[in-house]
């Protein structure tokens, strides 16, 4: 087996154990682990994936891994991170979202032997329990002192909570006691802000099958961005692992973008590089820190595990093409991607001077003049010194767009439409 624990050490990933060396024990040996993912929304997003390249790496270290999607628990809601009743989803929205989170989880683990990776859906157990066996046979285990002094139940107090939220907890136990009973299932893993859904698994276990049962818990700490929020569906800008929500040049730009402070942290976090290759690139970052390295490897090497390596190659080339000015080497749609967001439309061809004012590379004609005097403007990469030459079609990159810059930061695409 390798040794897994030391390796999410060093990756600074655990937060929490159970009982440390209880885990250690289990992880010497071949064993179940489980993670559970919420369908509240229609795409797993970054946050998500330190949990499945967590399972991943257990897989890959000889553990067979169990992903739970949480069909029935999603129609609940985990009050956890909440200050407010989540809105309830209906069954339709909820199978859909079910549906493409298990494809996402798909392209990540390995399903072709039940012996190595189970994909699971905890509706199909939780939706045919009555609620009569509910309170009975689980609902008896929790006091309700023990439930309020969870921190996720907690913290709603004062804002209130229904009990439809505060059920949840005992919900994900029953999850966990299911996993241990028919998979053999003796670890579950999540996020630090799970850590009261975690331990009431546990508890349960221990009150139902003895204490003596094989069972433990372990958290990752949350990864956060520069502003100190964790990466997560509801935050502004989240980042998903829907190609068609977040593109894998947004994803690559986001990561390319990153501090000094937190780009080997997100190397470990987040890749598959080894120890040394990691240290070796934080030696060479430290030494440069111009040359980005560490952001560029970063940035590379997550777009390559969550979209294949011809999209990391795509967004790599997409990103430096600002530097190289190789614009033709990009698609239309490439070209609009990158430039999002300075897009301008023209209607007819018009002089440079025109053009610049239109697009807001020169507030008067003037300006514009003066620009183009002293060679600060180029289109397409060809450098343009009069201000009266007219750009039509026929200076276009396929046959629409022209790329103007102005100075060495300034850029605009123009789409001739006419």
């Amino acid at each position: 087996m390798n040794n897994i624990i030391d390796d999410l050490r060093f990756r600074g990933l655990i937060k929490n154990y159970s009982n440390e060396e209880n885990v250690e024990k289990l992880l010497s040996t071949p064993q179940t682990i489980y993670v559970g993912f919420d369908p509240s929304a229609s795409s797993l997003h970054i946050g998500n994936f330190v949990m499945i390249s967590l399972l991943m790496r257990l897989q890959r270290a000889g553990h067979r891994v169990i992903a739970l999607v949480g069909g029935a628990t999603g129609m609940i809601g985990d009050p956890s991170g909440k200050s407010s009743e989540r809105n309830l989803q209906t069954m339709d929205k909820l199978k859909e979202n079910t549906l493409k989170i298990k494809e996402q989880l798909e392209r990540f683990i390995d399903l072709t032997d039940p012996s190595k990776g189970i994909l699971l859906n905890n509706y199909d157990w939780l939706s045919k329990m009555t609620i009569l066996d509910f309170l009975r046979d689980y609902g008896k285990h929790f006091s309700i002192n023990y439930l309020l002094a969870k921190d996720i139940i907690a913290s709603r107090l004062e804002s209130g909570i229904s009990f439809t939220e505060f059920s949840y907890n005992i919900l994900q136990a029953i999850d966990f006691l299911k996993l241990y009973d028919e998979y053999g299932c003796h670890i579950q893993m999540g996020g630090s802000d799970q850590w009261g859904n975690l331990t009431s698994g546990l508890e349960l276990i221990r009150k139902v099958r003895g204490v003596d049962a094989k069972a433990e818990v372990m958290t990752c700490h949350l990864i956060t961005r520069s502003d100190g929020k964790k990466f997560g569906k509801s935050e502004d800008g989240a980042l998903f692992l829907d190609s068609s929500l977040t593109s894998p040049y947004q994803l690559y730009q986001y990561f390319y973008n990153v501090t000094d402070e937190d780009v080997i942290k997100y190397i470990k976090v987040f890749t598959f590089l080894t120890h040394e290759e990691i240290n070796e690139i934080e030696k060479e970052h430290l030494s440069n820190l111009g040359r980005r390295i560490g952001q560029k490897t970063l940035a590379y090497e997550i777009v390559k595990i969550i979209h294949g390596e011809k999209k990391a190659k795509e967004a790599k080339k997409m990103s430096e093409v600002l530097f190289s000015g190789e614009y033709a080497s990009l698609s239309a749609t490439q070209l609009e991607e990158v430039f999002k967001g300075y897009i301008f439309d023209i209607d007819s061809p018009m002089s440079v001077e025109d053009l610049l004012i239109k697009i807001g590379g020169a507030s008067s004609k003037r300006e514009a003049r003066e620009f183009c005097k002293n060679n600060s403007i180029s289109i397409n990469g060809i450098k343009e010194n009069d201000p009266n030459k007219i750009v039509d079609k026929s200076m276009t990159l396929h046959d629409k767009l022209s790329v103007v810059r102005r100075g060495k930061k300034n850029y605009y695409l123009v789409r001739h439409i006419y």
